[in-house]
Formats: structure tokens, C-alpha cells, sequence
């Protein structure tokens, strides 16, 4: 079959998944073309919150700075609020996305890239922006058809919105990026467990001036509980910060059994004023959309030549920040690999670890997420909600814990306990760090995995297991500050040992020759380009100063050696051939 055009790479979507791809790709030299049925990229701010994990991709891929320069700081996203309205009764507050003083050192040692928030209208022309600077070929209002793979590859038809002409494009492997109705997942038949549409919920996105209200208390999310508020239920619903303090974002539920609601403006600022609880605020609506929260994870990512990734294969509620930072953690995942096959540094087989290590990642994130809503259950009944469908009966239920009673103290105790729970919405470290990966593009070294000290989702634990991310410490370069991570990534591989495994640089750079494989080897020492300045990474690594520590180029551990080996040039050869599937 002739094809009107060819690329190595066709990756079908343009959002967080896709753009990130495309980025990785790009700046790795892949030969790609990226297609997307929308005009441009996001209309809406979905996604915001970017956490660290993301942050250290970006660092590496080169737009870390231009990220941080379009986002609301890691200071003024932490005094989540729960209340009435903004301008009525605050029922707590939960310190969140680590800004609690007790979780501020975690996120500190934890990484060089601090969080932040930034919405997915901003972030995804700075991720498509430099994919395109870099080689990415971008073509919009370019809609995926259908697919044929053999074995040397896949034609794609796809359609031309403008013209309505269809052509194919011929690729050796197809990236499916789009979206939770991922027509690339349907078509190629990826198994799915779980249930969509699970409950409906509303976006009304709209500038108002709401600095009287939340200045004072700086935060992303700000969580409004109006028993018989007229549309959402329960209602609780939650007003989101785009940007401070005059973008919103409201998201509020609706009945997704009964037909959707025509949200008008008059409606979208009906409930605006509700929730703030002031109706002489002036308001602006910018945007409604209606949404349906989901359940539903792929239990394999690859089909022959084509993967899938982010929301065409963990699809979920917005709850813990995880969606757009786990598609872009997908695409980082798989580009090295693909570029390391498709240039003939490694076997085919490589691309099999994708599915054993990414597949795991989306289920628990799915989960988690869905559990996070679940973990209203225990706020709605320590306010004596549970049961009742009384709207004045919910409302004096919630104004009762402020009285001089036994009963109320109870009442206290059990809301102080709930919002605790809520940790595990807005401050899950370990969700988003401390993902260790288990495939045949790692090589155990015989040690059993390290146990968790702390609880595994609110905390991350650093380690050179192999399997996991390497751990962040300062080294120091000319007296200047540099992050291990910082000697990883750039598309290569990165040896790591001290003065006394000097022996493992030299294996390092005849394994290089050999295989083709580029290799960082950097001895860390007193006298040496990069020393251990608080001797932090000689409490971390876990080896002896005789061994090493090899990372692969997303900065995951390969492997390591607790010390020199009889002959070092030869395991290390023995280990990346292994890691790269090349027999």
C-alpha cells in the first residue's frame, strides 16, 4: 500500500500525552509527525497542578524555566478550604500540595523542580511550541480514521476537517494520545477493566474579581458544601483558581442518569454567585462543558507497533493532580526507547518493557484517584449529612459543631479526623515519585526490594534499587550546586561511583564503543569534577564507594553494583545488553 506521507513516529493527539511525546521525540531527533482533530491545542484550563516528577522531565527536556515563568508558584497553592461559600462559613483547612511545614522538607529533598500550577492552556503551547522548534511536524484539524498494521509497521488513514480529503500516513509505530475516547485504544482493541460516566459533572470557566476572598487564605482549590443548592446533589462542588485571583474554574456535579443540564449563562452565573456566596460580584463567563467522571484503566498499553498513552488508557476523575503529569510521565517512558529501537541501539523487545512498566502506574493512579472521592464519605458524615435529604436539617447540622455540647465535640473530632484523610488527595508523594518499575529493562541485583519506612502514597522513599527513580541530591561542580539528576537523562545513558570504582568509568567507556551507546560516567569525589558536598549521596546510593549505580536515560536505576567487579568492562557490556534487549 502506497502512503501519501511516511514518518517513523506518528503520534496521534496533541494534549499532555501527545505534546510530551512529541517534545521527548523531538529533542531526542526522532523523525515524527504529531495530528490533531482541534484547530489548536486546549480550549479549557483542564489540568493544572504539575508535580515535581513532571517538573524533572521538563527540567531535562529544556522548557523547566518557561513552565515555571506561566505558572502560579508552589507558595500560594497550599490553604485548601472548606466551606459554606467563600464569603460564608469556613468549615477547615488542609495544608496541600506540600506546603505544610511538616511536608515542605519532604518536597525540598525530594527533588532539584519545585511544583506548581499551571493550566493546561498555557502548558500545552509551551510543550508543542518547542516540539516544533525542535522537528516536531504538527498538523491540526487532522482527524484519525482507522489503521492497518503488518509487520514493518502501520497505515493510518486520517481525514482532513477543512477539506473533508482523506490520505494515509505511513509510520513504524503509532503513539495513541487522544483522549479518553481514544479511537486508537477502540480500534486496536486494548482490554479495559472498569466502568465510565460514572457520575456528571459541570466546568463553568469565568473571570470574576475574587481577591476579597481568598487572598488572605492563597490556594488552588476551595471546596463549597451547599446542601440544597439546586443543581450537584449533595452539593459540594469547588471553586479553582486559573489564575489569582480573577480566573475560575467551577466544578459541580449533576444527575448523570437524568437528561443533561442546558448550562446558559444565566445558569453558570446563577451558580457562581451561590457558591461565592456574594451576588454583587461581577462576573464573566468564559466557557461551560459538561463531563462524565470515570473508573476505567487499559490493562495493556501496545498493540503490535502502536502504544497508548495517557487518558486513551487511565481515565479518571481529577482528584489528586495526577492525569496530565502521569500521561507526560507515559510519553518520557516511551520515547527514549523507541528513539534507542528505531536508531539500532536496541532490540524490539525494549518496547515490551512500556507495557510492564507503565501498565501498573495507570491502575493504581485510577484508584487512587476514584478513592479520593470516596474520601468525602467520612467529611459529609462527620457534618451529620449521611442520610438525610433535608436540605434546612443538613444546613443546621453543619452549623451544630460550633456548639458548647458533648455531642458537637464529637462532631469536632470526627471532621478533624476527616479532613486528615484528605491528605491523600492533595499530598500523595509517593503517588506521584515512587513508582518502581519491574521488566526486562531492569537488571536486578539480587538485593530484595527496600521496604517502606513511612506510608508508600503520602511518602516518597528515596533509593538506588534498581527499578527506581534515582534519588535527587546536590552535588557540587566548581562550587556551584548540581542535582544528580541533572548528570542523568539528555537521551543517555549515566554511570555513577566514587573515586575508589574509578575502574567502572573506564568499563563505562569501552561498553560505550562497543555497543554504540553513549554513557555519562561521572566519579564522585574530593579532587573530582563533581564532589559530594553535604555527603549526601554517599547516605543514599546504597552501594560501596567501589560500586555504581547505572541510569537509564528517563533517570531510572538499570542496575547497580555494590561494589567493583572482577572484571567490570564485561558486566557492565553483560547488563546493557540485557537492559536493551540485544541478546
Amino acid at each position: 500500500m502506497t502512503a501519501d506521507l511516511q514518518t517513523d513516529v506518528l503520534v496521534i493527539g496533541s494534549g499532555p500525552a501527545g505534546g510530551g511525546a512529541a517534545l521527548a521525540l523531538a529533542t531526542l531527533g526522532v523523525d515524527h509527525t504529531v495530528i490533531t482533530k482541534y484547530r489548536w491545542t486546549a480550549n479549557t484550563p483542564r489540568a493544572h497542578i504539575t508535580n515535581q516528577r513532571t517538573m524533572e522531565i521538563f527540567r531535562d527536556l529544556g522548557i523547566e524555566d518557561d513552565v515555571l515563568a506561566q505558572s502560579t508558584a508552589h507558595e500560594l497553592l497550599g490553604d485548601t478550604v472548606f466551606c459554606t461559600s467563600l464569603a460564608g462559613d469556613e468549615i477547615g483547612r488542609v495544608r496541600t500540595w506540600y506546603t505544610s511545614p511538616a511536608r515542605e522538607s519532604d518536597y525540598r529533598l525530594a527533588s532539584p523542580s519545585p511544583n506548581c500550577d499551571i493550566p493546561q492552556t498555557y502548558l500545552e503551547p509551551i510543550v508543542i511550541g518547542h516540539a516544533a522548534s525542535r522537528g516536531s511536524r504538527v498538523r491540526f484539524d487532522t482527524e484519525f480514521v482507522g489503521l492497518v498494521q503488518d509487520a514493518d509497521g502501520a497505515t493510518v488513514t486520517v481525514r482532513d476537517r477543512l477539506s473533508g480529503h482523506e490520505y494515509d500516513i505511513r509510520a513504524k509505530y503509532v503513539i495513541g494520545a487522544d483522549g479518553g475516547r481514544s479511537a486508537v485504544a477502540a480500534d486496536v482493541g486494548l482490554p479495559f477493566e472498569g466502568r465510565m460516566d460514572l457520575a456528571g459533572s459541570m466546568n463553568i470557566v469565568f473571570h470574576a474579581d475574587l481577591s476579597q476572598y481568598v487572598a488572605h487564605r492563597p490556594s488552588v482549590l476551595y471546596w463549597v458544601l451547599q446542601p440544597g443548592a439546586e443543581v450537584g446533589g449533595i452539593g459540594m462542588g469547588v471553586i479553582r483558581m486559573v489564575r489569582p485571583w480573577n480566573e475560575w474554574l467551577i466544578v459541580w456535579g449533576y444527575d448523570i442518569t437524568q437528561p443533561p443540564p442546558e448550562v446558559d449563562d444565566e445558569m453558570a452565573i446563577k451558580i457562581v454567585h451561590e457558591l461565592v456566596g456574594d451576588d454583587s460580584i461581577p462576573v464573566t463567563i468564559r466557557s461551560t462543558s459538561l463531563w462524565g467522571n470515570n473508573k476505567m484503566y487499559a490493562t495493556r498499553y501496545r498493540a503490535g507497533r502502536v502504544f497508548c498513552m495517557g487518558d486513551a488508557v487511565h481515565r479518571h476523575p481529577p482528584s489528586n493532580g495526577l492525569g496530565s503529569n502521569t500521561s507526560i510521565h507515559d510519553a518520557y517512558n516511551l520515547a527514549w526507547k523507541l528513539a534507542y529501537v528505531l536508531r539500532g541501539s536496541a532490540g524490539e523487545a525494549l518496547l515490551d518493557s512500556y507495557d510492564a512498566e507503565r501498565v501498573p502506574v495507570g491502575k493504581q493512579i485510577v484508584l487512587r484517584a476514584n478513592k479520593s472521592i470516596e474520601e468525602f464519605g467520612p467529611i459529609f458524615d462527620a457534618l451529620g449529612l449521611i442520610g438525610e435529604s433535608d436540605p434546612e436539617v443538613m444546613r443546621r447540622h453543619i452549623a451544630a459543631r460550633g456548639a458548647n455540647t458533648p455531642e458537637a465535640a464529637v462532631q469536632r473530632t470526627k471532621l478533624r479526623a476527616a479532613l486528615e484523610l484528605k491528605n491523600y488527595e492533595f499530598n500523595t508523594h509517593g503517588v506521584e515519585m515512587g513508582q518502581r518499575y519491574a521488566s526486562a529493562a531492569v537488571v536486578q541485583d539480587g538485593t530484595p526490594e527496600p521496604e517502606y519506612t513511612r506510608d508508600p502514597e503520602l511518602h516518597y522513599h528515596p533509593t538506588t534499587w534498581p527499578g527506581a527513580r534515582l534519588p535527587h541530591v546536590w552535588l557540587g561542580r566548581d562550587g556551584r550546586r548540581v542535582s544528580t539528576l541533572d548528570l542523568a537523562g539528555k537521551g543517555r545513558f549515566c554511570l555513577l561511583t566514587g573515586i575508589a570504582g574509578e575502574e567502572w568509568a573506564g568499563a563505562a567507556a569501552k561498553a560505550s564503543e562497543e555497543l554504540g551507546v553513549e554513557i555519562a560516567a561521572h566519579v564522585i569525589g574530593p579532587g573530582r569534577e563533581y564532589i559530594d558536598l553535604y555527603d549526601d549521596w554517599a547516605r543514599v546510593r546504597e552501594v560501596e564507594e567501589d560500586g555504581c549505580v547505572l541510569v537509564r536515560p528517563d533517570a531510572y536505576v538499570a542496575w547497580r553494583s555494590a561494589g567493583l567487579a572482577e572484571d567490570p568492562a564485561a558486566e557492565l557490556h553483560q547488563v546493557l545488553c540485557a537492559v536493551l534487549a540485544r541478546g
